[in-house]
């Protein structure tokens, strides 16, 4: 069975609703002495945690559409006042629905890997004589540590300061506890992996690889969270601010994603495009560039639902790949930043759609609908059905083997600036960017240049993250970490009426850009365009279709169209605090009632 297939029967057995974050229910209605006292049931314990992974807590909300808006990805938060629409617009209230969910995802998860933790370090079966069930059992301990560690990484990032649950649900624990500091929370459950990581297994040994928690994510979220101790974040009188042990953490993030790479190092597949597809075509390589990615059953998860190339489908249509859409649009200041030779650009931003005659076309919205080009149910072999939507079974990828390298490379600089080493890790991630043949211009020439000085360095880091990861939802994290949220977001609004202005005066910094593009489906059937990356006066003959592109940045009624000046504006100057983006929401009613008065939403403005 595969191990998604797995999860999924084991949550029809165990979720529940979970009206209190802390109380105990699911699996510690089980007698942990029974079910840690042998690797099948414990492994089956250990699943309980991967669960919340497959609600919508998790699947539609944490790992794509509530991490807008960024100078990568955005959506207009201004024009609803529902749940992802406060979270969007930074306006969210203690009733947002979404985040009440997120909430209860995270904590369900935490109390099962408080349970497995507990379960497994006092069953003995740690100290079996049988090798193979001793080093089975303590990688599942350090798969229950890990995806505890990630739960904790979210809740830190959107809550701030949050209750810190580190004890199994058991008669005569305290369970109000009041917000713990975010830095003690991380700082902890780094140690956790780090002490941990040396006895898990690799993806090469698990039955279910990169479908599982495996030692090479672990490694590597060391290094993530790490980054993210090291970094900034917001505290309740509304300042960006880092601890003075910061660096502190990024040598951890040198050294565990340098582990990585001496104990399990492995070259990035040539194909970048193909990382992605094989997400829809459920093919999961391990020693690869995923590290782990969510397995999703199919009829769960919403990858080609809420993310990726739309598809219009239904009942009436001519297919039987179903209805999916974008939440989150990719800006054309994203997309005109790439290198027009880097091969990211074309597999990460798409702006063609496929109608209900299974006919690529122009986006509906145009520019301002540019879509995360990764996905799409679209690529899947087999149409899940003409009416279908959600639960698509593409997996989510969790974090790649480019990021471990691109960590080396910030860390390394950070701590000693940019080193033959930091230049040798970023290299290796941009090389598959181009052409073998342009290696010598766009990587090595390139990475000279950037090499003057740390903060040189630094800036390029920043871009080159944002060409690699676009789409995969992780900018926000970044922007937060690196202090520099509001400024990137405030850079792509200027850059966005720019090109708007340079498109209707016929002058400026972006005219040489295409005001119209012309498309039309090649040989093949598929979208293609004539001039993605430059104005042309005409197409060559009437087989071309014309369709308005950075002109329609402009608005004859307000200069630029609303999404432009409306979608950032709380990220920029209109937020509580000008310049600060208040990225941290307020907890949820139902955990304030619940906590019989110990928590409460204060500072942050609220």
């Amino acid at each position: 069975m595969k191990f998604r297939n797995y999860i999924i029967a084991l949550a029809a057995l165990l979720l529940t609703s979970c009206s209190d974050f802390l109380e105990p229910d699911s699996i510690s209605t089980f007698d942990t002495n029974y079910v840690f006292s042998n690797v099948d049931d414990a492994r089956r314990g250990v699943n309980a945690i991967y669960v919340q992974f497959g609600v919508d807590g998790f699947r539609s909300r944490l790992s794509n559409n509530m991490t807008g808006n960024t100078d990568i990805e955005r959506q207009s938060g201004w024009t609803s006042s529902g749940d992802r629409y406060q979270i969007w617009d930074l306006n969210a209230l203690s009733s947002n629905g979404d985040l009440r969910q997120f909430w209860n995802a995270a904590y369900t998860a935490i109390r099962d890997a408080n349970i497995a933790i507990d379960g497994i370090e006092t069953s003995g079966a740690l100290d079996s004589e049988d090798v193979l069930t001793s080093r089975t059992m303590y990688h599942l301990l350090g798969e229950a540590y890990t995806l505890r560690a990630y739960w904790y990484s979210m809740l830190t990032y959107y809550f701030g300061d949050v209750p810190n649950v580190r004890e199994a649900p058991k008669a005569g624990n305290d369970f109000f506890l009041p917000r713990e500091d975010r830095n003690v929370i991380l700082s902890q459950v780094i140690q956790d992996m780090i002490n941990i990581e040396e006895k898990m297994m690799w993806a090469d040994e698990l039955p279910y690889g990169i479908e599982q928690v495996n030692r090479e994510y672990t490694l590597a979220l060391i290094a993530r969270i790490a980054l993210q101790r090291g970094g900034y974040f917001l505290t309740p009188e509304l300042n960006m601010e880092r601890s003075g042990d910061y660096l502190d953490y990024y040598q951890i993030a040198k050294d565990y994603t340098g582990r990585l790479m001496a104990l399990k190092d492995r070259p990035l597949p040539k194909d970048f495009r193909q990382v992605f597809l094989n997400n829809a075509k459920f093919i999961t390589p391990v020693n690869d560039d995923i590290l782990f990615e969510v397995p999703f059953a199919i009829g769960n998860g919403d990858v080609g639902w809420n993310i990726g190339v739309t598809v219009q489908g239904g009942a009436t249509a001519a297919h039987d790949y179903g209805s999916g859409n974008n939440y989150m649009a990719i800006p054309p200041s994203y997309y005109y930043s790439f290198d027009t030779t880097d091969l990211r650009r074309d597999v990460t931003c798409a702006y063609y759609r496929v109608n209900t005659d299974f006919v690529e076309e122009f986006v509906n919205g145009g520019i301002s609908n540019i879509s995360q080009g990764k996905w799409s149910r679209y690529y899947l072999d087999k149409g899940p059905g003409a009416s279908s939507a959600k639960g698509t079974g593409i997996n989510w990828p969790m974090l790649r083997y480019a990021d471990v390298l691109l960590m080396h490379a910030e860390a390394e600089n950070e701590l000693n600036g940019p080193t033959a080493a930091a230049q040798e890790a970023f290299k290796r991630v941009r090389r598959r960017a181009f052409a073998e043949k342009d290696w010598d211009a766009k990587v090595d020439a390139y990475v000279a240049s950037i090499s003057a000085s740390k903060a040189s360095f630094f800036d390029a880091i920043v871009d080159e993250r944002a060409w690699e990861f676009g789409g995969e939802m992780i900018r926000k994290y970044e922007l937060i970490r690196w202090g520099i949220y509001s400024q990137k977001v405030a850079e792509t609004v200027q850059t966005l009426k720019d090109m708007a202005d340079s498109a209707f005066n016929g002058s400026g910094p972006y005219s040489d850009l295409p005001d119209y593009i012309y498309w039309k489906l090649d040989a093949s059937g598929h979208f293609t365009v004539l001039n993605p990356n430059r104005k042309v006066p005409a197409a060559p003959d009437d087989t071309w279709n014309r369709e308005s592109w950075l002109l329609d940045l402009h608005s004859d009624a307000t200069t630029y169209r609303e999404w432009i000046t409306k979608d950032w504006r709380n990220y920029i100057d209109q937020g509580p605090k000008p310049g600060v983006v208040r990225y941290i929401f307020p907890i949820p009613e139902e955990a304030i009632t619940n906590s019989q008065g110990v928590l409460k939403n204060d500072g942050y403005g609220f």
